[in-house]
């Protein structure tokens, strides 16, 4: 019975009657973060990288094989966007946050290998069943810096913001910048102006931590929030995690948040030379789905006593859906065939479901 399940669940399918009737809480969405594409650097001198997507590591396949998702290491296919989109919209997942990288040049940013699942979702027939949108990923290696580079990352952007699945906040395509700090308030201002003249009511942009009103952010939000990101590898209870992420919402009317819910950290399998080469950090691998469960709740809980303070279409995003190097994620995997942390979603946001 245990086998059937989760071919069922990897399978995906349509929406079933309940689901389709049932009236979701809010719009809870997750990031993709797509290291699960593309060929691996090692490709040509280790075995075992040789159909291995870019950011897949012999750490995760020796000490952390639980994380492969059902469909395997890779998600570069069709098909398999196609079973994403029905599992996540099946569990009430309302839209997918899709990292984006910049590049100085069309060429490049077309060829890198980690804007494949957005590309797949926006070819894909069944994404009428989810919305999506963009977080720019403006960290090392990726910083957009000058108002022309603003202004041909806008135009690079421009296909995905006027495709008719792209949130929306207040009418307005909404992109979200990892990194605050990165903002320009020229650079926004050439953004806003691209947007009107591709016909487009202008942009809501939301800020990952502190982002300034006054630079252009008209809303805040996080990527997560990582206690002991590098401070010496510690196991600590993953409640301490969720409550830092309960700690941080809040807005204002003029600045509302979307609030950022976390579904896991542990990134051991980046770490040491056999990873990523990242620096030992806390981790936290108690986690459970009924602890999920109450951390979505709770967001919905503070949306409806702080409504002022959240959007209108009462948005919340969840990291993550597949950051599975950092121990994040939602899909189903060999350690969770039966998704259960996706059941856990579902039975926040869809409790008239059946």
């Amino acid at each position: 019975m245990r086998v059937v399940l989760a071919l069922v669940i990897a399978t995906g399918g349509a929406a079933m009657g309940a689901e389709a009737q049932a009236k979701p809480r809010a719009q809870v969405g997750a990031y993709y973060f797509d290291g699960w594409a593309g060929k691996h650097r090692l490709a040509e001198k280790e075995d075992w990288a040789k159909n291995a997507p870019t950011h897949l590591t012999k750490r995760m396949l020796d000490e952390f094989p639980d994380r492969e998702p059902l469909w395997g290491w890779r998600d570069d296919s069709p098909a398999i966007m196609q079973r994403q989109i029905d599992l996540a919209a099946d569990h009430g997942l309302a839209f997918f946050a899709f990292c984006w990288y910049w590049h100085p040049t069309a060429k490049e940013v077309k060829e890198d290998p980690k804007h494949t699942g957005m590309d797949l979702f926006v070819a894909a027939p069944n994404n009428h069943r989810m919305k999506f949108c963009l977080l720019v990923a403006n960290h090392a290696g990726y910083v957009i810096k000058g108002i022309e580079n603003w202004r041909k990352a806008a135009e690079y952007w421009m296909p995905y913001l006027k495709h008719p699945q792209y949130l929306a906040v207040g009418g307005k395509p909404l992109v979200i910048i990892f990194d605050a700090r990165g903002g320009e308030k020229d650079g926004f201002a050439a953004v806003q102006e691209a947007a009107r003249k591709a016909g487009l009511p202008g942009l809501a942009i939301a800020a990952c931590g502190q982002g300034a009103v006054e630079t252009g952010y008209t809303h805040t939000t996080r990527y997560n929030i990582v206690p002991g990101y590098t401070a010496g590898g510690e196991e600590h209870k993953f409640r301490e995690i969720v409550e830092a992420h309960e700690r941080a919402w809040g807005g204002r009317p003029e600045q509302p948040c979307i609030p950022c819910l976390i579904s896991g950290w542990d990134c051991r399998p980046w770490e040491s030379a056999t990873g990523q080469g990242k620096k030992p950090g806390w981790f936290f691998p108690d986690r459970t789905p009924e602890q999920l469960a109450a951390h979505v709740k709770n967001a919905l809980e503070w949306m409806d006593k702080h409504p002022e303070q959240a959007t209108a279409e009462r948005l919340a995003v969840i990291y993550a859906w597949n950051e599975f190097g950092e121990g994040g994620y939602l899909a189903p995997t060999r350690g969770d065939p039966d998704a259960k942390f996706l059941k856990a979603i579902k039975s926040a946001v869809l409790p008239d479901a059946k």
